[in-house]
């Protein structure tokens, strides 16, 4: 069956509502902040069944020596074995330009399923030309577990769950709906910042502008989870969480009463001026993959490319 965009919002609206009624189909949410690349992570959980999921985890990366750790994603580990929970999902919202995935770690500890979009099949098609990644990479997400569809559901334990596409920083950006929270990965940062930016190879500021007014469709009290926060001017504390209310009424990009061809002039301009993101060489190259790292040379030793003069 083929469903409309509004069948879709529709259903998650419904969704949303059915939790804001009902206390027990709201999740609980820990969120884990990374300031070294100001990435948030959640864990998401039933209270009722502990099942689980971790959106956006974080794989610590020098960028100078190519080492990596695990410092971002073991409090996520403690956090889940101290409170007996069991990892469903593990999620991507995208394909991260700015910090690698610890999900494969966390999956090797923890079990779950990996999961993100469909449409990083177009990323890595994308990426994987610009990082001449060879046949050997498949480009068919098969590195995931999961792809989810627009609009498919699932549950966790109890709460009901939803995907939602969101293009526009990236063709296979997805909000994850969960009872009465959306985690919505770089579409929307706090209304003091404003959105995601469009430029990366796939991006589009028109279709990003239409994301964003799928999610401020949904319920004004739905509660809505950042993936980074980078501390907007006059503002001294990092801040991840508003809501639907709050993004329609005061966001400096996509408030009520911006137009779509003013947000695409604002945001064409803006990102212009703007640097690429330090990791996102190492980060696109590993996250494509599901978080793993290349596969190794004949010396046993894994190698991040960098394209020159093609960014």
């Amino acid at each position: 069956m083929t469903h409309t965009d509004d069948d879709v919002i529709e259903a998650a609206a419904g969704q949303v509502e059915r939790a804001l009624a009902d206390t027990a189909l709201q999740p609980e949410i820990k969120a884990f902040f990374d300031e070294e690349t100001n990435t948030v992570s959640y864990v998401v959980h039933d209270p009722d069944t502990r099942q689980c999921a971790i959106i956006d985890s974080v794989l610590d990366y020098d960028a100078a020596s190519g080492r990596t750790s695990h410092e971002s994603a073991d409090p996520i580990l403690d956090h889940i074995r101290q409170h007996d929970l069991t990892v469903e999902w593990l999620i991507e919202t995208h394909a991260h330009a700015d910090h690698l995935s610890a999900a494969p770690y966390l999956q090797e500890k923890l079990g779950g399923k990996l999961a993100i979009g469909r449409e990083i099949i177009e990323v890595q098609e994308v990426f994987g030309k610009l990082f001449n990644a060879g046949s050997d990479f498949e480009r068919d997400g098969s590195q995931f577990d999961h792809l989810f569809t627009d609009g498919e559901t699932f549950m966790l334990g109890r709460i009901e769950g939803m995907a939602l596409h969101v293009p526009g920083h990236t063709p296979a950006d997805y909000a994850i709906v969960i009872g009465n929270a959306a985690f919505i990965g770089d579409t929307l940062f706090m209304p003091d910042f404003g959105t995601a930016r469009a430029d990366f190879p796939g991006g589009d500021a028109r279709v990003l502008f239409r994301s964003t007014r799928r999610l401020l469709s949904l319920p004004a009290q739905t509660r809505l989870f950042m993936c980074h926060d980078y501390k907007a001017p006059g503002r001294d504390e990092y801040a991840w969480e508003s809501s639907v209310a709050e993004q329609r009424a005061g966001n400096v990009h996509v408030k009520e009463g911006t137009s779509e061809d003013e947000f695409v002039e604002m945001r064409t301009a803006r990102d212009r001026t703007l640097a690429m993101p330090k990791l996102i060489m190492p980060g696109v190259q590993v996250n494509m993959r599901g978080g793993h790292l290349p596969e190794p040379e004949e010396n046993g030793v894994s190698y991040i490319k960098i394209p020159v003069n093609t960014l």
